[in-house]
């Protein structure tokens, strides 16, 4: 199977890696001439996933129209913000009966849409969320791995869980494309959270409470936006979610640990090539909430502390301090 990956980033990398590994014929679009360089000639990528030898199969191109060119599944892997611009670009030369798998996170500044309704918005093709516990480097290194893709089509979903799947790569159908697709996206407002709990000094405690509010907080977006609830007791819920809460590897950890030592937002971001996406899902998502009149308390101190300047020691004290409620919502 011809398929192509839109984002040379690390997530994009080792998804176009794992296909190149599972015999599929593989090319990935490179925003940077240099990542496309390494990746044809060296077989890696030290700008974005460094010390992962990849499949010498593998070709890059900085042309995003030629690598999409007779793609029977099209792997969107682009950062959220750049997603919608992208799909435009390539939508067409996107050939008719193609399948997009949609590995971006986040929901879009301004219309607060989610990733796949703005690649399907964009090509009118069957589309998959495709979400989960899942660190690049740990997929591109083999580590037992396993992920969600879900879609209203079901064929769409379970092409994509066999294109992916191999002995070190387990990937689960799923018909949820609302919760799989928060999920994905809410999780990293909560690792910027544990982050800045933990740079403030604080201990396991806090962080458990902080992960298992926030999945009640991620739970009642999703609910009012028509997901099932049961979702965000899988893989692309609890399972990310712990995930990218308590791994070092973490992007959204370590911004939120950064901010916590006393970093702002911008210099916790300065100089770095990789993208930590819930700095820009953070917004969004308070955004979404008070749309669907959703209160989020975790999320919305994050947003004031990275966006408005709120010290974060007192972020925690409002937290703790909230009215007193019962743990399940009536």
């Amino acid at each position: 199977m011809r398929c192509a990956v839109i984002g040379a980033g690390a997530w994009g990398t080792a998804l176009a890696d794992l296909l190149a590994v599972n015999g599929a014929d593989v090319r990935i679009w490179a925003h940077e001439s240099d990542v496309a360089y390494f990746i044809n000639e060296r077989h890696e990528n030290p700008v974005f996933l460094a010390g992962c030898p990849l499949a010498p199969s593998l070709e890059a191109t900085t042309d995003a129209s030629r690598a999409v060119e007779g793609a029977e599944l099209i792997v969107m892997a682009a950062p959220s913000p750049h997603v919608r611009l992208v799909s435009r670009r390539i939508a067409a030369n996107v050939a008719p009966g193609a399948v997009l798998v949609v590995a971006s996170k986040g929901i879009e500044h301004g219309t607060l849409a989610l990733m796949t309704d703005v690649v399907a918005e964009e090509i009118q093709r069957s589309v998959v969320a495709l979400s989960g516990p899942s660190f690049a480097a740990e997929v591109a290194a083999r580590q037992p791995t396993a992920i969600v893709a879900a879609s209203a089509d079901a064929g769409a979903a379970e092409l994509a869980q066999q294109i992916f799947s191999n002995p070190t790569f387990r990937v689960y159908t799923h018909d949820d494309v609302t919760g799989v697709e928060l999920g994905g996206a809410l999780k990293n407002v909560m690792a910027v959270a544990t982050g800045i709990a933990e740079g403030l000094g604080f201990g396991f405690n806090t962080r458990a409470a902080l992960i298992t509010r926030g999945l009640a907080e991620m739970s009642r977006l999703g609910v009012a936006l028509g997901a099932n609830p049961a979702t965000f007791a899988g893989l692309a819920g609890m399972g990310d979610l712990v995930l990218t809460c308590t791994g070092a590897l973490s992007r959204n950890r370590a911004l939120g640990l950064e901010v916590g030592k006393g970093a702002t937002r911008e210099e916790a971001l300065a100089g770095k090539a990789t993208v930590a996406e819930g700095a820009n899902t953070t917004q969004s998502a308070c955004d979404l909430a008070a749309r669907h009149g959703v209160e989020m308390p975790i999320a919305t101190m994050v947003r004031r502390v990275l966006f408005d300047g709120h010290p974060a020691r007192g972020a925690v004290g409002e937290l703790m301090g909230r009215d007193l409620r019962a743990e399940q919502d009536g």
